[in-house]
């Protein structure tokens, strides 16, 4: 069959764009972010630059010179996995270049909720659940982490142990309380 009439291209794919699916800031507002979770994006962009890069690289060198590069697999591979590496290094030093490190511990000690904290709070049923607040690009829900813009975060922010706060849900308004806020111990 002739080439004319695949949908195969040499072209990028249309997910190649620059439009990354990033978590979106509140407009005027910087992208906080721990110092731990800062050096874990840098630790990736640097082994993405250094490492992982320069081996596909190689990889889509040495299968180019393969021969027929419509039906060579690993050129066809190795480009598009290319793509994806530069793709998420732009996307990381977008993020980077954006970021505003805040030090959960300078606020060690202190009984009020702000950035870094790790928050134990009750519903009106008494149960208890312990939230970490974090930067949008490091929160991982299952490790208990929200990041700092999350409903539950921007209501809890500025309490203090022994406040109720007000938090809408999907099911409507309830009233949660601060039972302990910690801070990492400085280094």
């Amino acid at each position: 069959m002739s080439k004319a009439f695949t949908r195969e291209t040499d072209a990028p794919d249309d997910d190649d764009d620059d439009g990354i699916a990033a978590p979106a800031l509140p407009a005027g507002s910087k992208n906080y972010i721990t110092p731990a979770g800062y050096r874990r994006l840098r630790e990736e962009l640097m082994a993405l630059l250094d490492v992982e890069r320069p081996k596909m690289v190689e990889t889509v060198s040495w299968a180019a010179k393969n021969g027929d590069r419509s039906e060579n697999g690993d050129y066809l591979y190795g480009k598009k996995r290319l793509r994806e590496i530069d793709r998420r290094i732009r996307f990381l030093t977008k993020r980077l270049d954006i970021a505003e490190v805040a030090d959960p511990a300078l606020h060690h000690g202190s009984d009020q909720v702000f950035f870094g904290a790790s928050v134990t709070y009750a519903n009106a049923r008494g149960d208890e659940r312990t939230i970490t607040i974090k930067g949008i690009d490091e929160a991982d829900n299952l490790a208990g982490e929200v990041s700092w813009i999350a409903p539950i975060a921007r209501a809890l922010l500025k309490a203090r142990v022994g406040d109720e706060v007000k938090l809408v849900t999907p099911l409507g308004t309830e009233t949660i309380e601060v039972v302990d806020v910690r801070y990492p111990a400085p280094a």
